[in-house]
């Protein structure tokens, strides 16, 4: 299963979310009830992820070589950035004032699938992202390769 389509969900007074039911299924499929998250290395939004989807990343990080300063550099800006965020009985977390802070959330989340991955964004912010890559994605698409299995 992959992570699909876009939820807004309202952070409550005590600073809990509700993780989309879909996206919970996705998580709870490698036994962690709960979910992976740490600031994105290329936008001003949160990662999301599961639990395998972490290790795989910190297996390409090793891979870098013990000594190798890509590997430090990486370690310190996703490995050392991630937080384990439980579900409570109601599916729902504590994004970290860190996270939240990064992002500029407020009030609402929009949850964004990205397939392997999910983002976290303040809506008002994913809407103008939204809108300057569907541009960018109308005009690369003639260039996007098919896997035909």
């Amino acid at each position: 299963m992959i992570f699909l389509s876009t939820y807004i969900n309202k952070i409550d007074a005590k600073g809990r979310v509700s993780v989309p039911s879909s996206f919970r299924s996705v998580l709870e499929e490698s036994g962690y009830k709960g979910m992976i998250c740490y600031p994105s290395p290329t936008l001003n939004s949160v990662e999301g992820c599961g639990y395998n989807r972490i290790k795989k990343l910190s297996d390409t990080i090793d891979a870098l070589g013990p000594f190798s300063s890509e590997r430090s550099a990486f370690s310190t800006s996703l490995l050392a950035d991630s937080h384990q965020l439980s579900f409570d009985t109601e599916g729902r977390v504590i994004l970290p004032n860190k996270l939240v802070e990064f992002a500029n959330i407020k009030e609402r989340v929009s949850f964004v699938g990205m397939g392997e991955t999910f983002q976290m964004w303040d809506p008002d912010k994913y809407s103008e992202f939204q809108d300057e890559t569907f541009k960018q994605s109308q005009e690369s698409l003639a260039n996007l390769k098919w896997n035909n299995d």
